[in-house]
C-alpha cells in the first residue's frame, strides 16, 4: 500500500471521529486486501468514510493522472462526497463532475488532473468519450448507491463508463439495499461481502400520527409545533403535494425549505446549505432526499404521505437515528387511510395544543469568492468580525465553494452587516454579499 499523505489518525481527528464503527473497521481491512468488495449498511452508518480511508490510503502521491474514479447517481452525492474529502485534508486533489453545470468548467478544472474524480455516470460518460483526462492510471472505482444508480437509468452509462476503463483492478460497491442484481459488465467477481443491513437501529422510533382530516394539514402542523425547533423532514411522493404542504406551512408563519427533482440544481444545493446551518429547521421532499444526503443530527421525519413500498420507508426512516443518534419516525395516517402492511408501530403520538415561535435566528448570506480566489474560512470570519462588527455568536457554519461562499449569521444584525461589507475587499478581491 502506497503511504497516504496524512495519517488515518490524523484525518479521523480533523473530521472529528473519535472511533470507527464495526462496519468501517471491517471495511479497513477488506477494501486493501481484495480486489472486490460489497458494502452493504443502512443509510447514515457512516460508508463513505468506510471506503474513503482504504482507497485514499492506495494513492500514490508521486502519479499525476485521476487513480480513484467514484460514481455516484446524484449531484448532490457528489458534491457530498467531494466536500468530505476535502474536510478530510488527505492531501490530494478531488474534483466533481455532474449534469448541468457548463462542460467548459469541468474542463478547466481537470486541466489539472486531480487524483480522485467524483461524478454521475452521464457526465463521466461524456468525458470519457471526450477523453478530456487520462485513464491509465484509474485502478480503483467505487460505485456508491450502485443500485440507485441503476433504478434511475444509468446502465447505458455505466455500461459505457466501464468500456473505458481498462486497468481497473480494484471495485467497491455500496448501497443500502440487498439483493442487488449486478449487471456482469461490471465484472465483480469472488467478492467479499461486508452486510450490515440486518441490525436494527434500535434507537429509532416510530410513531403513528392520526389525524382527523383526510388532508393531514392541521395534524402536520400540530405535530411540527409539538417536536418543536429540531432539524428535520417531511415526507411526500410528489412535487404538488410538496407545494400544497408548503403553502400552508407558509400561511402559518412555518419558515422551511422544500427539495425536489423538478428545481434548479442551485435551488436545491442552497436548500441544504440553508438546512445545514440552521436558517432552515425544516424540509419538504420527496424520496430524493431519502438517499444519499448527508444531513447531520437529524432528529426526526415525517411521512406526510405514506410510503408505497418498504424500501422507501426504510430509506426515509434512514435520515434519523443515523450513527448511534436517537430519532423519531411520524406516520401520520389519516384515520381512514389503509395503512400499507409493512409500517408497524403499537405507538401513536398524542398531540399537545400548545403552539410555539419556531423562526430561526439564523439568515444565510452569499458571498462572491471562495477557493480560486484562495479565501478561506477563517478570512470569511475575520471579516465579519471585524469589519462587520459582529461577535463570535453572531456567526454560525460557514460553507467554502470554489467560486463563492454562504455564511450564516444573526438574523438581528445582516442588515448592518450588509451595508457594512457588501462591494468590500476580501484577499484582493471585491466581494458582493447578499442575503439568499
Amino acid at each position: 500500500m502506497i503511504a497516504n499523505r496524512k495519517s488515518q489518525d490524523a484525518i479521523l481527528k480533523k473530521l472529528h471521529i473519535a472511533r470507527l464503527n464495526t462496519m468501517q473497521e471491517e471495511a479497513q481491512l477488506a477494501i486493501p486486501s481484495v480486489k472486490n468488495t460489497m458494502l452493504l449498511s443502512p443509510t447514515g452508518t457512516g460508508k463513505t468514510i468506510a471506503y474513503l480511508l482504504p482507497t485514499i490510503g492506495l494513492l500514490d502521491a508521486s502519479c499525476k493522472n485521476v487513480q480513484l474514479l467514484i460514481l455516484v447517481p446524484s449531484r448532490e452525492l457528489a458534491i457530498q462526497i467531494e466536500q468530505v474529502i476535502r474536510n478530510m485534508g488527505a492531501g490530494y486533489k478531488v474534483n466533481v463532475v455532474y449534469g448541468g453545470r457548463p462542460f467548459s468548467k469541468d474542463k478547466l478544472d481537470l486541466k489539472s488532473a486531480p487524483a480522485i474524480l467524483v461524478g454521475t455516470p452521464g457526465r463521466i460518460a461524456d468525458h470519457l468519450r471526450r477523453k478530456t483526462f487520462s485513464v491509465e492510471n484509474i485502478v480503483t472505482l467505487v460505485l456508491d448507491e450502485f443500485d440507485k444508480s441503476l433504478e434511475i437509468g444509468f446502465e447505458s452509462e455505466m455500461s459505457d463508463i466501464f468500456n473505458h476503463l481498462p486497468n481497473i483492478d480494484r471495485r467497491v460497491l455500496t448501497s443500502a439495499t440487498k439483493n442487488i442484481k449486478i449487471p456482469s459488465f461490471v465484472g465483480l467477481k469472488d467478492e467479499v461481502v461486508i452486510d450490515h443491513l440486518n441490525q436494527e437501529q434500535s434507537k429509532l422510533l416510530i410513531k403513528k400520527v392520526i389525524s382527523e382530516d383526510k388532508n393531514k394539514l392541521q395534524a402536520l402542523l400540530n405535530l411540527v409545533h409539538h417536536v418543536g425547533k429540531k432539524p428535520g423532514i417531511i415526507f411526500c411522493n410528489f412535487k404538488n403535494s410538496i407545494e400544497y404542504v408548503s403553502d400552508y406551512l407558509t400561511n402559518n408563519n412555518i419558515q422551511h425549505g422544500c427539495f425536489h427533482g423538478g428545481m434548479e440544481q442551485i435551488e436545491r444545493e442552497r436548500v441544504l446549505i440553508k438546512f445545514r446551518n440552521g436558517t432552515y429547521q425544516l424540509i419538504i421532499a420527496t424520496d430524493l432526499a431519502s438517499r444519499g444526503l448527508d444531513i447531520p443530527e437529524l432528529q426526526y421525519i415525517i411521512h406526510y404521505q405514506l410510503p408505497l413500498r418498504l424500501e422507501e420507508f426504510t430509506h426515509r426512516n434512514g435520515r434519523t437515528a443515523r450513527m448511534n443518534n436517537t430519532g423519531t419516525a411520524f406516520v401520520l395516517q389519516w384515520k381512514n387511510e389503509y395503512l400499507p402492511e409493512f409500517i408497524k408501530t403499537p405507538l401513536i403520538q398524542k398531540l399537545s395544543k400548545s403552539f410555539q415561535d419556531l423562526s430561526s435566528p439564523w439568515v444565510t448570506l452569499f458571498i462572491s469568492g471562495g477557493r480560486k480566489d484562495k479565501i478561506s474560512k477563517g478570512d470569511i470570519a475575520g471579516l465579519f468580525l471585524k469589519k462587520g462588527l459582529l461577535n463570535s455568536g453572531d456567526i454560525g457554519i460557514i460553507e467554502l465553494k470554489n467560486d463563492c461562499a454562504f455564511i450564516a449569521v444573526s438574523k438581528s444584525k445582516f442588515t448592518t452587516i450588509l451595508d457594512n461589507l457588501n462591494n468590500t475587499r476580501l484577499k484582493k478581491k471585491k466581494i458582493r454579499i447578499f442575503k439568499i
